[in-house]
């Protein structure tokens, strides 16, 4: 486990790359109709990493919360399932139902979008605002693992309660910090 920053090299108030991607049951899914003109949040996750363990419950309850105010929900896995096993697919929904994630949980199987996005690590987390622009990348809260401190998402509560009040998001806005996206061999980040 290599303890890997956000890349933010994302502008923030630029347009966000949009996708189109499958979900483990190989329905697919698009950002336009995730978002369907809401503010959306993206959080790059996988099944293993610990870091995403720490945070998937209490995200699945800020969704929940906040899914109710009016914000969409995804979640991208671009980890190489070859070199992961436990981040394939056929996994990925039972991980997103112990953790409470009522939203699309989707594969990026050739990992163009992790790299469109400049996603660098897991959880790697964007807030998009309703006309489609970058107006947060950065870390859900403050707690790790082991660190003994129970997971708040008052980082992201708070860019969310921003956008939902149509007020500038609080800066700094301190990156994410979880595990290395494992790219497949010959497909690392050139950005």
């Amino acid at each position: 486990m290599a303890r890997t920053p956000s890349s933010q090299r994302l502008p923030l108030g630029s347009p966000v790359p949009k996708f189109r991607l499958p979900d483990a049951h190989g329905k697919f899914w698009t950002s336009d109709e995730i978002a369907a003109g809401r503010p959306m949040v993206v959080v790059f996750a996988c099944n293993h990493c610990p870091y995403v363990i720490h945070v998937r419950t209490k995200f699945g309850e800020l969704s929940a919360e906040y899914a109710k105010k009016g914000v969409a929900f995804v979640a991208i896995n671009s980890n190489d399932i070859t070199q992961y096993p436990d981040d394939a697919p056929a996994k990925m929904p039972a991980f997103a139902q112990e953790a409470g994630w009522n939203f699309p949980y989707l594969v990026d199987q050739t990992q163009e979008v992790a790299h469109a996005w400049h996603a660098a690590c897991t959880p790697d987390f964007f807030l998009v605002d309703a006309a489609g622009n970058l107006a947060y990348a950065g870390q859900m809260d403050s707690t790790r693992p082991k660190s003994d401190q129970v997971a708040t998402g008052q980082d992201l509560r708070t860019a969310m309660d921003a956008i939902l009040a149509k007020k500038p998001i609080p800066s700094p806005q301190i990156p994410s910090l979880g595990c290395n996206i494992k790219w497949k061999p010959g497909n690392e980040p050139k950005f």
